[in-house]
């Protein structure tokens, strides 16, 4: 899927956090890294638009996120940072199946989806599990299964790893290796990193590497370290 940023600028109260952003983003593992603050998150909320920008536009297989942002949302998976800001239902099975309501109206053929996206993560044993009662690698995981459920063609990810200890680091790893689904990550963890095809470096709000993985990471931790 082509991703397409044209001379994109976004201001948040009087502050520009993005300036003359230009890509073309078709890579099946994109990597983006950089300090706290520099607009990554910024950057990769404009692909399913969930924030607009000031000038420029930024396209999703062709459409326009400021007037085709529903139809973009249909292609793209968002996991947040934290999944307490996207699990909404206090049952793992309950929330994820409230993500396919519109889209699977039979009942039962949306909790056989509910199943295989759980299998197919290695977490059907969380199915009847509370919410509050899970782990927070368990959450981040039933985030993704919710996702994954609505069969996105794009798969982006706001530092997916941060609230992991070293073993649900690693299960995250293996889970991202194994989706057929193309991937956008920003992430502070330079090992996932380096199992991107392209990794972008973004600092006060402009891309300024952009190229393989370890001359990225090289680069940030030059300039950045």
């Amino acid at each position: 899927m082509l991703i397409e940023f044209k001379n994109v600028q976004v201001r948040r109260d009087a502050r520009v956090v993005l300036s003359g952003i230009d890509l073309s983003l078709t890579e099946h593992r994109i990597g983006i890294i950089g300090p706290n603050g520099s607009g990554k998150s910024s950057l990769i909320r404009l692909i399913n638009g969930l924030l607009q920008p000031e000038t420029g536009a930024v396209c999703v297989a062709g459409l326009d996120t400021r007037r085709e942002s529903a139809e973009i949302r249909r292609l793209v998976g968002f996991v947040f940072q934290n999944p307490d800001n996207q699990i909404i239902f206090p049952i793992v099975h309950e929330d994820i199946a409230f993500g396919l309501k519109h889209r699977e109206p039979d009942t039962r053929l949306r909790a056989q989806r509910v199943v295989q996206c759980l299998d197919r993560l290695g977490i059907a044993s969380l199915h009847d599990r509370v919410i509050h009662g899970l782990s927070g690698g368990e959450k981040q995981l039933v985030a993704l299964a919710a996702v994954l459920a609505t069969e996105p063609e794009l798969l982006v990810f706001d530092e997916p790893t941060t609230q992991l200890d070293l073993r649900a680091r690693n299960h995250f790893e293996r889970t991202l290796a194994g989706l057929n689904q193309q991937a956008i990550l920003v992430s502070h963890d330079l090992e996932l990193i380096r199992g991107m095809q392209r990794v972008l470096v973004v600092l006060d709000g402009r891309v300024v590497f952009d190229g393989e993985p370890d001359a990225a990471i090289e680069w940030y931790c030059e300039h950045c370290g």
